[in-house]
């Protein structure tokens, strides 16, 4: 249900809009470190970050002089609490956690189970020493021959997830992934988020995720779902988007990230490659920051999300490797100026008044 009590979609209503950035979105070089992600993110004025897991292996590989595996959790939590005092001296709060997948649906039982649960379980004493108290879940794409698609076995594991970040005082953003096995629009994690029903588990929209689901295909030669005529294609997204601004609750949506996609010059093949969905693939490397050569409505979903009454965490979270997926060579500084300026294009872009 969503919530009764009417936000104004004016400019100035918007300003109460914290801005993040994600770690990951930023640097193309070896030299591109941590440290100089966050005083290039702090320099552009954002206020907070998400901060990755690859860029903790990185940093704490950087620092140890080895290569620090993905379950060491002693060095990865020291490292996790140095990268929070670079944090407090340059003013960014660590927003969120991120990403952690392929968490729901296993067997019970299973090896694949009990290795999800031991990620948990480290996971949650990085956010602690961090000084986070959010956790980013994507959706599932494990094969669906491994895992259970029914509802009640996810719901009863995010439920169970949920339980367990609770004890800590931490709570769980649940996305969408385009790409996802078994959930893959908006409508379906909220559905699963509203069926867990717990205080600490919500949502964490994404304007690319939301547009590339259900309207746009990075396999086809127009960039649309191209199953039925274009002009019902927009009728039928346009009635999501009017749908999620009347029924999710915004007190559930504990972030919303922005990105664009390029439409790929060459169709991507509809078939699984190097272990990715044409989705996953698009979303790894096609994504550019709003207003910088991508065709999605971005504006369009921003402004169902903040229909909802939603004044949370923006967050920028772009994979800009260029128009043919082939890399793009920027400098840090120069790039997170321009992520800001973007995030504040889509702001005036979505007012409606002053």
């Amino acid at each position: 249900m969503a919530s009764t009590t009417a936000q104004p979609m004016s400019l100035s209503s918007f300003q109460k809009i914290p801005l993040a950035y994600a770690s990951c979105s930023i640097g193309c070089h070896p030299s591109d470190t941590l440290p100089r992600k966050l005083e290039a993110i702090s320099q552009a004025g954002f206020s907070a970050i998400e901060l990755s897991f690859p860029d903790i292996l990185d940093y704490a590989s950087r620092t140890t002089g080895h290569q620090v595996s993905h379950d060491n959790y002693a060095e990865l939590t020291t490292a996790a609490g140095e990268i929070k005092k670079q944090c407090n001296a340059l003013g960014l709060d660590i927003m969120m956690l991120q990403p952690f997948s392929n968490f729901e649906g296993w067997p019970r039982g299973s090896k694949d189970r009990q290795e999800a649960y031991e990620r948990v379980r480290g996971w949650i004493e990085i956010m602690n020493v961090c000084g986070t108290d959010l956790l980013q879940v994507g959706s599932t794409d494990s094969p669906e021959e491994k895992i259970s698609k029914r509802l009640e076995d996810i719901v009863l594991d995010l439920s169970e997830l949920g339980d367990i970040l609770s004890k800590r005082g931490m709570r769980l953003a649940y996305e969408n992934w385009c790409w996802s096995t078994h959930a893959p629009t908006w409508k379906d994690v909220w559905e699963i988020v509203k069926k867990v029903n717990k205080p600490n588990v919500g949502l964490c929209l994404d304007t690319f995720q939301t547009a590339g689901a259900e309207w746009g295909d990075p396999t086809t030669p127009s960039g649309f779902i191209e199953d039925i005529p274009k002009d019902e294609l927009d009728r039928r997204f346009n009635a999501s988007l009017e749908e999620l601004s009347k029924t999710i609750d915004p007190r559930k949506i504990f972030l919303l990230q922005i990105s664009d996609a390029y439409k790929p010059a060459k169709p991507l093949e509809n078939q699984v490659v190097n272990n990715l969905r044409p989705r996953a693939r698009w979303s790894h490397d096609f994504r550019p920051m709003p207003f910088d050569g991508g065709y999605l409505p971005v504006v369009e979903v921003t402004k169902a999300v903040l229909r909802t009454g939603f004044r949370g965490y923006f967050s920028m979270e772009i994979f800009d490797s260029g128009p043919e997926g082939r890399g793009k060579d920027y400098e840090m500084n120069e790039f997170a100026q321009k992520a800001m300026q973007s995030m504040q294009q889509l702001l005036k872009n979505c007012a409606e008044g002053d």
